[in-house]
């Protein structure tokens, strides 16, 4: 173990086996699915509000960054819950965001723009590892790997994987392979002192937008990792030890799989909740029902009277006084909070929290 050296990719051994074949085909065909019901959300902000903060909450936990859903609604909508877990929760959730906009936009993912996602998650700018000394150890606090020390090395296995990640010629892997190979390569090369974990895993995400395999980041892959932890690094550490590409492979690919389902199944129960408020609202309160309203309720749990005014364009005392209505009529519960107050939509909280 202590003689593995990291190599350039792609691998130079076959790793497209006959169970990570039968894998791809399942895990391709539940992205697509996903891919369709997202469509059947109206406006994209409900989702990418929403579920990178779930993303974020949960890839977080996996390094021990705990939150509460209630804390991170609160953060959301500027108040101060002085948790500083939370804080870094949001941090993450900006930098999907920021990466997202950049893989839109751009079409491509550069060292300088993971560079730019890590100094978003981290709040610094020390950049890639120029110091040794930076060891992987498992809970007996025992070394199990060294990633490369020096500067150099890191600068130019980090080339190396940016041009596996652009360029589609480099390598004719599935995209879904390449996705698990980009993860295990990242985590290997561990490029900053700390945030690698986190930064890899939108890395995962913002590789599905970059390949048109999602349109908008909802993968829900931190969720299953959590989930099953000890098989992640056993998975990981099994290509170091044992040229084990296989079981990490179809380890990220059954993630996929799973966290596909899970994803339909919680954009289904949005959407479902979404269509009885517009329904009911539109009937009983048509004065102050509009598509705008209902996408206020729905792109956050919880919203506040600045935020339906701005989302709304309208003055202060009539978002007030729709909110009211609202609250009084039993769609959102209001909460005070010395002069101030905010407004929860609990069905699509107990989405999230069931």
């Amino acid at each position: 173990m202590n003689d593995f050296i990291l190599q350039p990719l792609p691998p130079q051994t076959e790793i497209e086996t006959t169970k990570v074949l039968k894998q791809l085909s399942k895990a391709h065909r539940y992205l697509a699915e996903l891919k369709g019901t997202v469509k059947t959300i109206p406006n994209e902000n409900i989702l990418i509000n929403t579920l990178t903060l779930q993303e974020a909450k949960d890839s977080s936990e996996i390094e021990n960054i705990v939150t509460t859903h209630d804390d991170l609604f609160k953060e959301n909508i500027l108040i101060d819950t002085h948790n500083p877990a939370t804080k870094e929760v949001i941090n993450y959730a900006q930098g999907l965001k920021h990466g997202f906009e950049i893989v839109r936009n751009k079409k491509f993912l550069l060292n300088r723009h993971i560079i730019a996602i890590q100094e978003i998650l981290e709040e610094n700018k020390a950049g890639f590892r120029t110091q040794a000394g930076t060891t992987l150890k498992n809970q007996k606090n025992e070394i199990v790997y060294t990633p490369p020390q020096h500067s150099d090395e890191i600068k130019k296995l980090m080339a190396n994987l940016e041009k596996f990640i652009n360029d589609n010629d480099f390598s004719d892997l599935d995209p879904l392979t390449k996705m698990a190979v980009i993860h295990y390569q990242f985590e290997s090369i561990h490029p900053f002192y700390d945030g690698n974990g986190r930064t890899g895993r939108i890395i995962n995400i913002l590789y599905l937008v970059l390949q048109g395999l999602l349109d908008i980041p909802v993968l829900y892959l931190s969720r299953y990792i959590t989930q099953n932890k000890t098989d992640y690094y056993k998975a990981l550490q099994g290509v170091r030890t044992h040229n084990d590409w296989e079981t990490m492979i179809l380890y990220l690919l059954k993630g996929v799989e799973v966290t596909a389902e899970q994803t339909i199944g919680l954009i289904t129960d949005i959407k479902n909740v979404m269509q009885d408020y517009k329904t009911r609202i539109r009937t009983e309160l048509p004065k102050i029902y509009s598509q705008d309203l209902i996408n206020n309720l729905f792109k956050n749990p919880y919203t506040k009277i600045e935020f339906l005014q701005n989302d709304l364009k309208v003055s202060y005392l009539t978002a007030r006084k729709y909110l009211e209505i609202l609250a009084e009529k039993g769609y959102l519960f209001k909460v005070q909070i010395g002069k101030s107050s905010y407004y929860i939509n609990e069905p699509l909280l107990n989405v999230f929290t069931k």
